[in-house]
């Protein structure tokens, strides 16, 4: 992999993780037009998944901070005694919520090798349909939101989410997992759905997904064992940090488009992309031609 191809990658993976545009998509198809493919493709999309992270905790350093010293006190009320489910405060009831939002992907994880096959092998009609897939999720978690607000119903904020509310935020991030279905658009659409406020979707989408990149990017390590697969480390060092410089601008860009209900601009954009992708696909099918960009 070039220094080139590092950046495009770490630009792609870092606008497209927290756009509802799916990064896992994009990234295949650069891998795949580039021919990265097998543990390179694996290895890459983990180095950039990681630099990313970096981009959430900046953006979101004060919330993220007030979580962790709540979870602290929640720990020892619980060792004290003084646990209570009904007196729980916003950022408390938000810990447990982001946990049970997670609990969904214990079952999609049976499945895991599966998707991770589908975003390293040499087809991409599976990602074109996930990305008109994800325009769908938009186009209906951004109806919710229009309705609710035509209605003058003021959303929930994160810390109201239901259980029932968490789980179902939680499935739509464990279908994410397919490459072209966005893990944002997919858990800010739930998250719109279940009546949470705009700007407290995409908190909590961000947020939640801090413990799942971590814990798919630990899997993911572990499952490559002695891999035999030469990387360089400059060309995947520099990848890291223009995934994390740009994932930081993408926060502030998605929050902006958030408030000023432009959202829908992504399921446009993802549906026109589907299409394209899927007919790209079926071309190389047909003909049996790979289509490469790279060397």
């Amino acid at each position: 992999m070039s220094i080139l191809e590092a950046i495009l990658q770490g630009l792609i993976q870092g606008f497209t993780e927290f756009l509802p545009v799916s990064s896992s998509g994009h990234l295949a198809l650069v891998q795949h037009f580039f021919g990265v493919t097998g543990e390179e493709a694996v290895i890459t999309t983990l180095a950039l998944h990681i630099g990313t992270l970096a981009a959430v905790f900046i953006a979101f350093r004060k919330k993220i901070w007030a979580l962790i010293l709540e979870c602290l006190n929640m720990i020892k009320d619980i060792f004290t005694g003084k646990f209570r489910w009904s007196e729980m405060n916003g950022n408390r009831r938000m810990i447990i919520m982001i946990v049970f939002s997670i609990l969904p992907l214990f079952i999609f994880y049976i499945f895991k090798d599966m998707f991770t096959s589908i975003s390293s092998d040499k087809d991409i009609v599976a990602e074109g349909l996930c990305f008109i897939y994800t325009a769908a999720i938009l186009t209906i978690g951004g109806s919710c939101a229009k309705r609710h607000e035509q209605k003058g119903i003021i959303g929930k904020t994160a810390g109201e989410t239901t259980v029932p509310e968490a789980l179902m935020i939680g499935f739509f991030q464990g279908v994410a997992l397919l490459p072209g279905v966005s893990r944002s658009g997919s858990t800010i659409s739930a998250a719109l759905i279940s009546g949470q406020r705009r700007e407290d979707a995409v908190e909590y989408s961000f947020i939640l997904g801090i413990p799942v990149i971590l814990a798919g990017a630990l899997s993911e390590f572990l499952d490559l064992g002695e891999s035999e697969a030469v990387i360089e480390a400059v060309p995947l060092l520099i990848g890291m940090a223009v995934a994390a410089v740009s994932g930081y601008f993408a926060i502030a860009l998605i929050k902006w488009l958030m408030k000023s209900d432009r959202f829908g601009i992504f399921a446009v954009y993802t549906l026109i992309l589907g299409i394209v992708v899927t007919g790209l696909g079926i071309f190389e099918h047909i003909s049996g031609t790979v289509i490469s960009l790279g060397a």
